[in-house]
């Protein structure tokens, strides 16, 4: 029906992988066609050289700076590619506007995506899918599944998929596990994502030195921290943290790592242990066996899809929250985070570890 399709997704880094699992739904139906994303610069290498997508358009904008003049050169390439089918998976007013304005003749977005909130963007799409579930309850993955379903009239569930490994990415990973410290056959090794978007997100220094301390003391591991270039310090803290209780070496890899050597680095390793950010979705890829502390967002939305995920909550009452960090009563020991204990992690690491 459709052959050149242009999909939105004006979106985190977790968002833009969930969002694959629509895409490889729709090439699972019609291989033939063309998919094209719109994405932001720092996610774009997501979706380059990845199955399910054939060309990426990268969008560069700040959202208080006046971009008329890049609109105006975006809506000329979209015209000039010819789409016919727009989809949105971000109802967002700036791509919403992009594809009104290029003439492309069918677009169509979710009724909501994020939140239950009524939008007027919806207004310059053709036809608006129907959002009935529970959004709070259900995967994110497959609230953009149904956004393809509904409009398709398909069935089926896909799981999402990342960029493809190139040997430059293992190249570089065999540099960075070159640091670590000489190497048993049978040595773990264990990644860890310790800092979250934002600190309702993240779990604290001593939980993790904790759990460190624990499975050093139990399993002949290396260590290493993955992240981006602004968690590097954090990662310092926690690794001090780390060399208060035990003397076991933990390398920081934050900010040296691209996308797709951060993917790199989870199919060499045994172990990821997470907090609930967009490393999360990468690894679930992967098929890592894994563990992802929640606070104040939902597992059940935004649990990794792998059968070898474990995702751990404490389920508070005000859990899913959306208040600011400054305005969560038991801040700066939210409970929602302080609840999952090291015991409920090492307990799992432990499963995990011995296929239980």
């Amino acid at each position: 029906m459709y052959k050149n399709i242009l999909v939105n997704a004006m979106v985190n880094l977790g968002d833009v992988v969930l969002t694959t699992s629509a895409l490889a739904l729709i090439k699972k139906n019609y291989p033939a066609t063309k998919i094209t994303m719109l994405v932001k610069r720092v996610v774009a290498e997501a979706v380059q050289n990845n199955p399910v997508v054939d060309e990426v358009i990268i969008f560069d904008y700040k959202s208080k700076e006046n971009s008329i003049s890049k609109m105006k050169t975006m809506i000329k390439e979209i015209k000039r590619r010819q789409f016919d089918l727009s989809i949105s998976f971000d109802r967002k007013l700036r791509p919403a506007l992009l594809t009104f304005l290029a003439g492309i003749p069918k677009r169509i977005g979710p009724s909501k995506v994020f939140d239950d909130n009524k939008s007027k963007v919806t207004w310059l799409y053709t036809d608006v899918i129907n959002i009935d579930h529970d959004l709070n309850k259900t995967l994110q993955a497959e609230t953009y599944q149904t956004i393809v379903r509904k409009f398709f009239g398909i069935d089926g569930h896909e799981k999402p998929v990342f960029a493809r490994i190139m040997d430059i990415n293992n190249s570089n990973v065999d540099k960075l596990f070159a640091r670590l410290p000489d190497t048993q056959l049978n040595q773990l090794k264990v990644a860890l994502c310790v800092k979250g978007t934002f600190p309702l997100k993240t779990w604290s220094k001593e939980y993790f030195a904790e759990v460190v301390n624990s499975l050093a003391k139990k399993y002949d591991a290396a260590f290493y921290i993955v992240g981006a270039p602004n968690d590097k310090s954090y990662a310092d803290e926690v690794i001090s943290q780390i060399n208060s209780l035990t003397k076991v070496p933990v390398e920081n890899f934050c900010g040296e790592t691209t996308l797709v050597d951060l993917a790199a680095i989870f199919t060499r390793s045994d172990l990821f242990i997470t907090v609930d950010t967009g490393a999360t979705h990468i690894a679930a890829t992967t098929g890592i066996k894994m563990i992802t502390v929640y606070g104040c967002t939902s597992p059940d939305r935004w649990h990794p899809i792998n059968d070898n995920a474990v995702a751990l909550t404490s389920r508070e009452s005000c859990c899913p929250c959306s208040v600011k960090t400054e305005e969560c009563p038991t801040y700066p020991n939210p409970q929602c985070l302080n609840n999952v204990t090291p015991d409920m992690v090492i307990d799992a690491c432990d499963k995990l570890i011995n296929n239980k």
